[in-house]
């Protein structure tokens, strides 16, 4: 892996490790050398386990994340509230103390970024130079969160923003590919369509996200203090590619694919506010909106990726849903292979 032992020496705090973006992230770590420090909220059975030193403590008590973050140069800011619950309450505090424990260590943050942060006005295709107008109460919050970061870069710490589409991935935690395409907990019965027909979603293997990071990380001295890169991961042009992706892993019989019904998820959010805020986020399978990744092509020369078929498979398998298969090393070497848009600017384009 290229890169490999960059870390060495060094220590980063991941917020979230128990979840799927930040747990990619503290495993890339730790196979770059970093040593890793991992807060959770209960104690691990392995003090020590996958690389990460866990540490008892809550990304919602200051002094908890100060003293986790003691002698840090990175904090991986990866921690959400579960099931999209209390953004408005939990949020900013959780980011706020980051950015003190950055400020106090001369630390970078790595931020995973959403595509929450931008409207319709800058549709279809987003720099990372666009305008952030978002019409949703989570798009808001996630404005705020980056004007917190963008300021802290003048206080001490240095900031790095990965922006990527919808996650999935052998851990992908709560996501629209484990919770919304597929039923969780269940053997598969039938695949879900969220978008539109003809919609393209923009998708973001966590491996190929966790490399990518790892790749800017290795130039850290040419990031600058306020770094910001748009991932393209997998463009679904049409919504069907990752259905038919799915299909083809599992195998037959073929299962039935069913449009979601959004009717009922408006009408389950009036009780459940889980599925009121799954509902806010619908316009983004309504239309196309994609993430422009020429700047982080420029920087690396290319964009770690894992071809489709292989990275649904080992999603599949991750869920529980195939059996692991044992690979070559052909399908290995493939695994970070280059990537770049085509013909991006007559590309119908659009996010999840």
């Amino acid at each position: 892996m290229a890169g490999q032992g960059t870390g060495a020496g060094r220590i980063a705090l991941v917020l979230g490790a128990t979840g799927g973006v930040g747990g990619e992230m503290a495993r890339a770590l730790a196979a770059r050398g970093w040593t890793v420090r991992g807060l959770r909220r209960k104690p691990a059975e392995a003090p020590r386990s996958e690389g990460i030193d866990w540490i008892v403590g809550d990304a919602m008590n200051a002094a908890d994340v100060r003293a986790a973050a003691e002698g840090a140069a990175l904090i991986v800011h990866a921690v959400n509230p579960p099931g999209y619950k209390d953004w408005d309450r939990l949020v900013l505090p959780m980011l706020d103390n980051s950015i003190a424990a950055a400020c106090a260590n001369h630390a970078r943050i790595l931020l995973p970024g959403t595509v929450y942060n931008y409207g319709p006005d800058v549709f279809p295709l987003i720099p990372e130079t666009a305008a952030q107008n978002p019409t949703t109460r989570k798009g808001a919050i996630r404005v705020e969160m980056e004007r917190r970061l963008h300021r802290a870069a003048g206080r001490g710490a240095t900031l790095l923003t990965l922006r990527c589409g919808d996650f999935f991935g052998p851990r992908p935690g709560g996501s629209w590919f484990s919770q919304g395409l597929l039923t969780p907990g269940k053997p598969p019965t039938r695949i879900n369509q969220p978008g539109r027909p003809g919609v393209g979603h923009q998708w973001a293997y966590l491996p190929d996200v966790a490399e990518t990071a790892m790749r800017l990380l290795d130039r850290e001295a040419e990031l600058g203090d306020d770094a910001m890169f748009h991932m393209d991961g997998h463009w679904d042009a049409d919504g069907g590619g990752m259905v038919a992706a799915i299909a083809r892993a599992l195998g037959p019989p073929a299962l039935p694919v069913r449009r979601m019904s959004w009717w009922a998820v408006r009408l389950g959010g009036l009780a459940v506010p889980l599925l009121r805020e799954i509902g806010e986020m619908r316009y983004l399978w309504q239309r196309p909106v994609r993430l422009d990744n020429r700047r982080l092509l420029a920087f690396l020369g290319e964009e770690p990726h894992t071809p489709l078929d292989l990275a649904v498979r080992r999603t599949l398998e991750g869920l529980g849903h195939l059996p692991a298969k044992a690979e070559g090393p052909e399908s290995n070497r493939s695994l970070f292979g280059g990537h770049r848009h085509q013909d991006q600017a007559s590309d119908q384009v659009g996010f999840g």
